[in-house]
């Protein structure tokens, strides 16, 4: 990877691969076996040792939640990009942060 992808990309390309809005409940029962999948994973504490054995790694299963997630927002047409910049702004108020969210980075 490049260092460049952008949630807005990575959205529209689950978008092209596998977009079903009639599948958005399988899209959440997938996230939510993925999520039990990720806590079987940390509580074993898999990491990936090699590309060739990503099976049931955490890493796998972060990509998998992620991709989940995405797959929800594109059924119901969330742009997450935009989302995550208002939802951030709220946090930061409520939290009283000065840490704050960059846009177009």
């Amino acid at each position: 990877m490049d260092g460049k992808t952008t949630v807005k990309y990575l959205q529209n390309y689950i978008k092209a691969k596998d977009y079903n809005p009639k599948l958005k409940k399988d899209y959440f029962l997938k996230l939510s076996e993925e999520v039990g999948e990720l806590s079987r994973a940390m509580r074993k504490d898999v990491t990936l040792k090699d590309t060739d054995n990503i099976k049931g790694t955490i890493d796998e299963e972060l990509w998998d939640i992620i991709y989940y997630v995405l797959a929800i927002a594109n059924c119901y047409d969330i742009d997450i990009e935009e989302i995550m910049k208002i939802k951030e702004e709220i946090n930061n108020k409520k939290y009283n942060s000065d840490i704050h969210f960059e846009t177009n980075r």
